[in-house]
């Protein structure tokens, strides 16, 4: 099978590092950070889905575009969700709009928080949306956005997500346990940790499906890693595979920590339809901390 040319806007935050770092001799990657390719801008994005489409047919290769670039600053969006819905919705409605106009397929990665976080049981793909916060609005609008489009373009929801690079909860807990004598942990919502590099692994296979137009019937898909615990649940197994003692992490409610944009108090995703497109899900949550620690310097 020929190669695949992937263009991944969003290529400074943690997911498109990941993203980047799975190039191989089958796979080319090009990350741009936002000061290079600004989704916002027309002409930008034109530019960008034009040069990889015609890059790729110059190698050989299939085209095809990975959106990892989003506002992701959860509180401050509710003060600027204008800013937020720019770079979520805007953003999106104009690469899709592109890549339709160039035939070339996406793949747009969304978030749990386009729900309203109080189901009991986990999210299928196709579950009624309900965003709680301004980011969980913006994403879900550039969810509608991509799928009216016409692009051929697939949505992947994901959560809890920390990479090797950039700030995140893994990195945010091993500051605060060299720093802090105990913590205390909300232990009232619940989701699946994603670790990043497995995320773009699996991103990078649906993206190789897509091109050959073996794409899931399903347009709307869930990728996290197995299983699903708490903050707090998830803080304690950070503290083991530091080495450090996990009774230091005691539990605490939503309430105790108030923020300014609500958090879904259950948000664990289904992985049903990625399982029945015959996409490889990703490992236990666990399993997947163990060796991000493993291979931390």
């Amino acid at each position: 099978m020929a190669g695949i040319s992937v263009l991944v806007p969003g290529g400074g935050g943690q997911l498109g590092r990941a993203l980047a770092a799975r190039a191989s001799d089958e796979v080319e990657v090009h990350a741009p950070g936002s000061a290079e390719l600004d989704l916002t801008d027309t002409g930008s994005v034109l530019e960008a889905v034009s040069t990889l489409a015609e890059g790729a047919a110059a190698a050989g290769r299939r085209p095809v575009v990975v959106n990892a670039a989003a506002y992701t600053a959860v509180d401050a969006a509710e003060a600027d969700e204008n800013r937020a819905f720019a770079i979520n919705a805007d953003g999106p409605r104009v690469l899709a709009a592109v890549c339709s106009s160039r035939r070339v397929p996406l793949v747009h990665v969304s978030t749990d928080y386009v729900f309203p976080g109080d189901a009991t049981e986990p999210y299928p793909a196709g579950a009624p949306l309900g965003p709680r916060s301004a980011y969980g609005r913006t994403k879900a609008a550039g969810e509608d956005a991509v799928l009216g489009s016409g692009a051929s373009a697939w949505i992947v929801r994901t959560s809890w997500v920390y990479g090797d690079t950039g700030s995140n909860f893994v990195k945010t807990m091993t500051r605060l346990e060299k720093e802090r004598d105990a913590l205390s942990v909300v232990d009232d919502q619940r989701g699946s940790p994603t670790y990043a590099g497995d995320l773009a692994g699996a991103l990078l296979e649906l993206a190789a499906r897509v091109v050959t137009g073996d794409g899931p019937a399903s347009r709307v898909l869930h990728c996290t890693g197995g299983g699903d615990t708490t903050w707090f649940g998830f803080t304690r197994a950070i503290f083991t595979e530091l080495g450090a003692d996990p009774s230091r992490v005691s539990p605490c409610t939503t309430a105790d920590f108030p923020r300014p944009a609500p958090r879904p108090a259950y948000s664990v995703l289904s992985n049903e339809e990625w399982r029945a497109a015959g996409l490889a899900p990703l490992r236990h949550w666990e399993e997947a901390l163990k060796d991000y620690f493993a291979h931390q310097s």
